[in-house]
């Protein structure tokens, strides 16, 4: 995908509209339910809103805690940094760690809106490589949008998964799809995928592969190979590595060749 800069204001203000819905979600909850595991390995609640803030404080240049960390879920340097963020802050009291959140937030919005055309737009390191930085800001709202589901689905409470900020997530679910079709799901040369999205985010990704590389197209030259159908919501979950395809089976229609299909949606998870 071409790395076009987003928007600097409608990407700010989506990622403040983002960080209100998390604040939403968590206000008032009591010290048990700050503590409910979530859908990550080794995460609660309270760990979700933690690491969103060791991000935002890293993005405004406060150090890394130098802290010793270890656990089954820590899979690389990332998650070791992701730790020693989230364990520097797991002394605290939920209702502390929403008042460091509102403003760690509160500072990165002032920092958003003070970002020049020309910073906006300069290559920076992100999770994908090298980006504009007005896309890094992109991912950040993708990431904030994913964690927000974590935290319904844990505390079992349903959001708005739609509308703008669901939208602009979801250009982030885009990119790595070929690596599934290809080297996941094993889709042959001349394979053409549909993947049709029900629910809150409807849309149709097209997907044709061609010398053993998978490329998202707007419209397919040849009758599908396979379709998919599923909700959206489930769809981002499954991309997030949050479910398996096998748990929701009902919830998935896989026509024409089936076992393309089957092994795509098992081969969706791109990060977690």
């Amino acid at each position: 995908m071409t790395d076009t800069v987003p928007d600097r204001a409608e990407i700010t203000a989506l990622l403040s509209d983002q960080w209100d819905a998390i604040t939403r979600l968590v206000d008032g909850l009591d010290e048990n339910r700050w503590r409910t595991a979530s859908p990550l390995p080794g995460w609660t609640v309270f760990d979700v809103v933690a690491h969103v803030i060791g991000t935002e404080s890293l993005l405004l240049g406060e150090p890394t805690p130098d802290i010793d960390v270890a656990g089954v879920h820590i899979r690389n340097d990332i998650g070791a940094l992701n730790e020693k963020w989230i364990d520097s802050l797991r002394p605290l009291a939920g209702s502390q760690l929403l008042e460091r959140f509102l403003e760690v937030t509160g500072r990165r919005l002032k920092a958003l809106e003070q970002t020049t055309p020309g910073a906006w737009a300069e290559l920076v390191p992100t999770p994908v490589g090298m980006a504009p930085y007005g896309r890094f800001m992109r991912i950040r709202l993708f990431d904030c949008w994913m964690h927000e589901h974590d935290i319904a689905d844990a505390l079992g409470v349903s959001v708005d998964e739609g509308g703008s900020r669901g939208r602009a997530a979801f250009a982030e679910l885009l990119p790595a799809l070929g690596k599934a079709v290809v080297k996941g799901a094993g889709a042959p040369d001349g394979s053409r995928i549909t993947i049709e999205l029900t629910g809150p985010v409807p849309g149709r990704i097209n997907v044709a592969v061609d010398g053993g590389r998978a490329a998202v197209v707007e419209t397919l030259d040849a009758p599908a190979t396979v379709v998919v159908t599923l909700d959206s919501g489930l769809y981002a979950r499954l991309r997030g590595g949050r479910t398996s395809a096998d748990d929701h089976a009902d919830r998935i229609t896989v026509t024409g060749d089936t076992d393309l299909g089957n092994r795509l949606v098992r081969s969706l998870a791109f990060t977690i």
